[in-house]
């Protein structure tokens, strides 16, 4: 035999619709944010309004950031229905005024009870700059990967409303300057997030056909994992070690 003669592996079988949901779902377990340190002090009372302020301004980034990278998404799309579906998230977060005022101007009222000016906020000027180079990634990643990598790694929303249960009680049990017109955004989340997820969830599955596609919408949820977990660890090395970089907001 011609030694030179290349031999092919053939691709491997695609998961069936049950391993593949499996593994998506296996991901929140293993990466997702609510295991992280700063979590837990989070929603465990042992911050200061101080630090819970840092948090939330920093988080402002990445809710600025969702309805970009959706429009970004929407723009790809020549499937009338999917963009009619998909249009409700911009809508979630910009709002419909007057009726409806989306969860920016939502977490912005988080952010007026921890004392911040709006245009501070909004100009995103004193946010870690770790913070902002993970958002504008995930702004990246959905911009350039195919399709349903790039809708599969929204399926964070898998795991969203027991973090959001968990933060709702959790801070309003631990701290006298949050009320539940402050935790507005995480309650309409509860019913935001699992109508998204399970349509997105649907998608993914129906339209990620090869092994190879399967497994990068298994990555892409490990990716968006990584862009909340880099968050987090921002906020530990500034705003808990002490270690705030030029130009961040100090308290």
């Amino acid at each position: 035999m011609n030694e030179f003669v290349k031999t092919f592996t053939p691709a491997e079988a695609p998961w069936s619709i049950e391993e593949f949901s499996d593994r998506m779902r296996a991901v929140g377990p293993e990466r997702y944010h609510d295991l992280h340190p700063f979590h837990k002090l989070l929603h465990g009372g042992k911050l200061d309004k101080n630090q819970v302020a840092a948090w939330a301004l920093n988080r402002y980034c990445y809710q600025e950031a969702i309805p970009r990278k959706d429009a970004a998404f929407m723009s790809r799309v020549h499937d009338r229905d999917l963009r009619r579906e998909w249009i409700h998230r911009i809508q979630d977060h910009d709002g419909t005024p007057p009726e409806e005022e989306g969860g920016i101007e939502r977490w912005l009222i988080l952010t007026d009870c921890l004392g911040f000016d709006r245009q501070y906020v909004t100009s995103m000027q004193g946010a870690l700059p770790a913070t902002r180079f993970a958002v504008e990634a995930y702004v990246r990643f959905v911009v350039e990967q195919p399709l349903v990598v790039a809708a599969a790694s929204s399926l964070t929303e898998l795991f969203a409303p027991s973090i959001h249960r968990e933060r709702i009680a959790g801070m309003l049990a631990s701290y006298d300057f949050v009320n539940d017109r402050v935790m507005a955004y995480f309650k309409r989340r509860l019913s935001q997030a699992p109508r998204d997820a399970n349509f997105t969830f649907e998608f993914v599955k129906q339209n990620a056909r090869t092994r190879e596609q399967q497994e990068a919408c298994v990555e892409a949820i490990r990716f968006k994992c990584n862009v909340l977990w880099a968050q987090l660890d921002a906020l530990q090395h500034a705003y808990v070690e002490g270690n705030i970089p030029p130009g961040a907001w100090r308290p």
